[in-house]
């Protein structure tokens, strides 16, 4: 176990589900700057954060294990120091699948109390079936956990990450740099498309649109936003994607409510043909997005 230091201040995704490592070559890592302090980093799978601190990095996940090298080389073209924390936003593949090559005796890594629970429950099951050692599926986990909300501080920053209840997951976190003014909402928010919400690992389209919600009261005009996939965002986007979501649901909520079954819901293009064009043309396709709010919305009826 890791001593706690204070910051101076395998599961494949469902998104990327295939030979990932014949595609290697062909990722290339990008960089966006969001603040002084604060980038992005865009390759396969979600969203990257990197915080550099004043002696050491604050990381926000971690894609897939076989672009941690590429990974690795981009932070260090940002910087030579040390990867002191790396917190996962949620359970999910293209956002942990890293983690054991990341992590080290120097690194802590970071979640809420459900994300270690479903990977621990992942990381048994590969065990027995012999597809990873003790001593990987070990590193994968979560050192430190929290139930609602954990705060770090490095100087004049301050890193404010709280849970967000049963919204792409049962175990999302945001984080927020309140100094650089900038939000990380992982999978809570995917910026220009059509969103993922696993309902199997306890999400909910009401969840979902409450954690966009929260998320507004934290920032203001000037905030950059991390989204868990797509270009970097803003308070007036994720308003717009509120909006969107609310009205989806209305939309589907009075199709269930006049009788109408998913098929029918799913070949009814008319209904969300508003953002189809827009939104629906990533992983999630306007039929499976009809799905996933139709199976949360019948559920919580």
């Amino acid at each position: 176990m890791h001593k706690i230091k204070m910051f101076p201040i395998f599961l494949l995704s469902i998104f990327f589900i295939g030979n990932l490592n014949a595609q290697d070559n062909d990722v290339v890592i990008t960089i966006d700057t969001l603040s002084n302090d604060m980038y992005m980093l865009t390759g396969q799978g979600g969203n990257i954060g990197i915080y550099v601190g004043n002696d050491h990095v604050f990381m926000i996940d971690d894609q897939f294990e076989h672009l941690s090298n590429k990974i690795k080389t981009a932070i260090r073209s940002l910087t030579d120091k040390p990867i002191a924390f790396l917190f996962n936003t949620h359970f999910h593949g293209d956002h942990t699948g890293g983690n054991a090559t990341i992590n080290s005796t120097d690194i802590h890594v970071v979640a809420h109390d459900n994300v270690r629970k479903r990977l621990v429950q992942n990381q048994i099951k590969a065990v027995n079936e012999k597809k990873m050692t003790a001593n990987v599926a070990l590193k994968i986990l979560p050192e430190v956990t929290f139930s609602d909300d954990i705060t770090f501080y490095d100087r004049s920053e301050t890193i404010m990450a709280f849970h967000v209840h049963n919204a792409h997951t049962d175990g999302d976190a945001m984080v927020y740099f309140l100094e650089n003014n900038v939000l990380h909402m992982g999978d809570t928010y995917f910026a220009g498309r059509y969103p993922y919400i696993d309902l199997d690992s306890g999400g909910s389209v009401d969840g979902f649109i409450k954690a966009q919600k929260k998320a507004l009261t934290v920032i203001n005009e000037d905030t950059k936003i991390v989204p868990g996939h797509g270009r970097p965002s803003t308070k007036k986007e994720l308003e717009s994607s509120i909006a969107m979501l609310e009205e989806i649901k209305d939309i589907i909520l009075k199709e269930i409510e006049a009788g109408r079954s998913l098929e029918d819901i799913q070949a009814n293009t008319k209904l969300t043909e508003k953002y189809d064009t827009s939104h629906g043309a990533n992983f999630i396709k306007p039929e499976r997005m009809k799905e996933i709010f139709y199976t949360s919305l019948k559920t919580s009826d």
